[in-house]
């Protein structure tokens, strides 16, 4: 049975009854909408913690101008059928009044780990991101938190900012899900045309052949020279950016220790992410 909660004190009732039991809580926030990659937080989640509890939460502290916060897709009858199929114990899902009753006026910056890819074209997104994660943890108070990597830099910042100020919980990543044709799993694919959902597993062919030049010794130049011509040219979106980076540092990449690949491309609706991790199996 997946019980629905809808309120602060609601949530922090029940897992303040949990922790007293000695249960472990396992938790996984998300925006809804979900897919095979939400799931797959979930069943390491149901592996690790005895309580897995999920938010759904569409944040609109993490959306700029003229972003798609209106267009993001929510289905909160449907999201709760996944998850009480995949046994989740605890849904989350509050109201924008109750996360944000009143205007924030203390802000949260992430620092310049957050002012490259994604950040460097949404400056404003990570302050939110991290705003709403940290009320989220204080909520909850989960003893785990899962991650997936498609979203790799926020999965830097979170690491980074739990290690920095010194937060109770451990952070879990869980890789990449993607569709059989490669596209990575996300909510915002149904916002893409027909002929747009044809051309965008071409991002993960692009970034694999971008890995395989960088084993084969090519210079990190000319793999990004070449990741961004055919992105331009496979896709037929606008190349926000190509990034190759230390990881999860996010600083220069240093040839021989663990790099990402990544990329942002925005089609006419929504804009898609993904990453290769270098030094993964090709």
């Amino acid at each position: 049975m997946t019980i629905v909660i809808h309120t602060i004190q609601g949530v922090r009732r029940v897992m303040n009854q949990m922790r007293t039991a000695g249960k472990t809580i396992g938790y996984v926030p998300t925006m809804g909408y979900l897919h095979e990659g939400h799931l797959a937080l979930v069943e390491q989640a149901k592996r690790e913690a005895d309580i897995v509890i999920m938010s759904i939460f569409v944040n609109p502290a993490q959306f700029g101008p003229n972003e798609d916060f209106d267009e993001y897709p929510r289905d909160l009858d449907r999201d709760a059928a996944l998850a009480k199929e995949h046994k989740v114990d605890y849904i989350f899902a509050p109201t924008v009044e109750e996360m944000y009753p009143t205007e924030q006026t203390i802000h949260i910056i992430p620092g310049a780990i957050a002012k490259k890819m994604c950040g460097a074209s949404r400056p404003t997104h990570f302050d939110g991101v991290l705003k709403v994660i940290l009320k989220l943890f204080n909520i909850v108070q989960p003893d785990y938190a899962y991650f997936g990597l498609k979203d790799a830099q926020q999965v830097a910042i979170i690491e980074t900012f739990v290690h920095d100020f010194n937060i109770d919980v451990a952070i879990r990543r869980v890789s990449i899900v993607r569709e059989e044709d490669g596209l990575a799993k996300s909510s915002r694919n149904v916002n893409l045309t027909e002929e747009e959902r044809q051309k965008a597993p071409k991002i993960y062919e692009i970034l694999r052949e971008g890995r395989a030049r960088l084993a084969r010794g090519t210079r990190l130049e000319e793999v990004q020279a070449y990741i961004e011509e055919a992105l331009v040219k496979e896709t037929g979106g606008v190349v926000d950016y190509v990034s190759i980076l230390h990881y999860p540092s996010l600083t220069e990449p240093r040839l021989g220790e663990e790099m990402i690949i990544a990329c942002a491309v925005q089609f006419s609706k929504t804009r898609l992410i993904d990453n290769v991790i270098v030094g993964e199996d090709m």
